[in-house]
């Protein structure tokens, strides 16, 4: 049985990932969304609202599961069995940090693959930084995530009068 990771801050949740999410879970007999926090960045989203959206939308596919975590991705991988780190590319910018990061695991930890997904077209522009920009300023970004995601993105955004972003 192979086991995949799919990590990533998910904040929120795009399109564009839950197209990897369902891609991954195609190939893979078992797919862990890990829901990881990146100390670089300043989340909206707790992470609790984060793992309540993602597995919403990720409710229908059987083989998916999703959990958070801190600390190293091997060591991540290690605890859970995992085989492969799955990771979406959208553009050759993102594939120089992305090798990097694979380069880096398998020093770490040897037995775990990374298998690159390239972004649908329609989701090649998208991040969550851009869509959480775009709703805070007013924008339409309904498009681009996923419809309950959607709603708690407009609720966050009334309550804070700006989205919570730092």
């Amino acid at each position: 049985m192979t086991v995949a990771a799919y990590p990533g801050s998910f904040d929120p949740v795009t399109n564009g990932h839950l197209d990897i999410i369902h891609r991954a879970s195609r190939i893979f007999d078992q797919v862990i969304v890990a829901l990881f926090v990146n100390l670089e960045k300043s989340p909206m989203f707790t992470a609790e609202e984060r793992l309540e959206m993602v597995r919403e939308v990720t409710a229908g596919l059987p083989n998916v599961t999703v959990e958070s975590s801190t600390g190293l991705l091997v060591d991540f991988c290690r605890r859970r069995g995992v085989d492969v780190v799955v990771r979406g590319l959208r553009a050759i910018s993102d594939f120089d940090y992305e090798f990097q990061m694979a380069q880096m695991n398998k020093e770490l930890y040897e037995r775990v693959e990374t298998v690159f997904m390239m972004t649908r077209k329609e989701h090649l522009f998208l991040s969550s930084s851009i869509v959480k920009e775009i709703a805070r300023l007013g924008g339409d970004v309904s498009r681009f995530v996923p419809e309950g995601v959607h709603r708690r993105l407009m609720e966050k955004i009334g309550e804070t009068g700006g989205g919570g972003l730092r």
